[in-house]
């Protein structure tokens, strides 16, 4: 068994071991965060879906309200006058052939690469290096597009990119816990009401199975698993 922190069973206190509403749980998510820095909030939804299957496979994007709570730097990897729009729309490196090169010499100092299409042949060498960290570029996910300045800019505002995992789980970040509560809700409700329109047809039961928000260094704490709690 895991051995806890002093300071997690402190706060792990204030939990009463049950499912709480949306309001309930940002308050308490705001009260367990004791670490000494500013804690990202995260939450995990166990999705009623088999990831096995290609058409019960949950992935899409969403744009939170109140962006991440922190800076995303943004490679992209294209050429000419769309490396440098890249720059104009604020990402933090674009070019090509350089970057291709530094990450197969171990560079990953970056959170997000946005491509052009004829760049994903290049960029698909170097799948065992971005694949597992899940920073290949992928169409589904708007980072293979000739859109650049726009994507860019929907990045830098607090665009993510999510996708269920093997077990049926979406984890993901939502903030951090310095954000007001109004903030934090309006976040979680976007990302949950994305998550609801993306429901596989192929998906039989119940959808929402479990929903829990948590800090960095802090307990899960669950909401109930109701659709109503997320609705305009």
């Amino acid at each position: 068994m895991k051995k806890r922190s002093r300071r997690y069973r402190e706060v792990a206190k204030l939990l009463e071991g049950k499912e709480y509403s949306l309001d309930e749980a940002v308050e308490l998510v705001k009260k367990t965060a004791s670490a000494k820095f500013d804690e990202t909030v995260e939450v995990s939804i166990r999705l009623g879906v088999d990831p096995r299957h290609a058409d019960q496979v949950v992935r899409g994007t969403v744009s939170l309200p109140h962006g991440l709570g922190k800076e995303v730097r943004v490679l992209v990897i294209a050429k000419g006058e769309k490396a440098s729009e890249a720059e104009a729309a604020g990402a933090d490196h674009a070019g090509y052939e350089e970057y291709i090169e530094k990450i197969q010499q171990g560079w990953l100092e970056f959170d997000v690469i946005v491509a052009t299409p004829d760049a994903m042949r290049d960029l698909g060498k170097l799948g065992r290096v971005l694949g597992p960290r899940g920073l290949m570029p992928n169409p589904k996910s708007g980072t293979v597009t000739m859109d650049i300045g726009p994507t860019v800019k929907e990045i830098k505002a607090g665009k993510i990119d999510f996708r269920v995992d093997k077990t049926g789980i979406v984890h993901t970040s939502v903030g951090k816990a310095s954000f007001e509560e109004g903030k934090l809700k309006d976040n979680i409700k976007t990302l949950m009401q994305t998550i609801i329109r993306l429901k596989p047809a192929a998906a039989k039961g119940t959808y929402l199975r479990s929903i829990s928000v948590s800090n960095t260094m802090g307990p899960c704490i669950r909401i109930v698993p109701s659709s109503g709690e997320f609705q305009d």
